[in-house]
């Protein structure tokens, strides 16, 4: 008998593939998205609330009201909206217009301003303005030789005394990437502190059947 729920991971391999093999690195983003539009369980990063390392951070953070923060690749809006609930000013933004109509409905009532915007191609204004910036498992979902870039770009909307809230999938520097979402390595995150921010937390944590190691990392860009 086929499994009436199958691993909603193996469908965003099988939408992935064919763009990563002709070297689209985020066309997939929004197929995936168009693919299973209103079908929740398909998007495997989507629930009803984010991770809990995330929300022990919300939680323990000072200074977070009225914040103006930038969530990056918000997907379907949770992580913005815990924002906005600890009491940020939260911009939103996706690669996929398919996901942020799809958040804008799901959160009609949301305080969140909520775009598409390309992360390798931001609004000027965006440059150093944030307060707070969120990265959860944008990153990581990206290939390996736009690595560097994406860190460069995640660390732009840093304002002069501003921090990133960085979560992610982690491995060890002598550990093979594997399969998309190609888990990060300390030696790639040193490539934020090269960006001008200065690491000031950093969590190894793992959780999960099977153990998945991840990291949960808080940046500051001195004043």
């Amino acid at each position: 008998m086929s499994d009436p729920t199958p691993d909603p991971r193996a469908h965003v391999s099988a939408v992935a593939a064919p763009f990563l093999a002709r070297g689209d690195a985020v066309g997939w983003f929004d197929a995936l998205y168009r693919t299973y539009e209103g079908q929740l369980e398909r998007i495997p990063w989507a629930g009803p609330a984010g991770h809990a390392l995330y929300t022990q951070w919300l939680a323990s953070a000072p200074g977070l009201a009225g914040a103006r923060t930038l969530v990056v690749g918000s997907g379907l809006g949770e992580e913005a909206e815990q924002a906005a609930a600890a009491g940020c000013a939260v911009t939103a933004f996706d690669v996929s217009p398919t996901a942020i109509a799809w958040s804008r409905r799901r959160f009609p009532a949301s305080p969140v301003h909520y775009r598409a915007a390309d992360l390798f191609a931001p609004p000027p204004s965006w440059r150093a303005s944030f307060e707070v910036v969120i990265e959860i498992y944008t990153v990581q979902a990206l290939p390996l030789e736009l690595r560097e870039r994406a860190l460069d770009a995640v660390a732009s909307f840093v304002a002069p005394g501003g921090r990133l809230f960085l979560l992610a999938r982690g491995r060890g520097d002598d550990e093979p990437p594997g399969d998309v979402p190609w888990p990060l390595s300390r030696a790639e995150l040193a490539r934020l502190v090269r960006a001008g921010l200065v690491e000031k937390d950093f969590v190894d944590h793992t959780d999960g059947d099977p153990p998945m190691r991840r990291f949960r990392v808080e940046y500051a860009r001195p004043r």
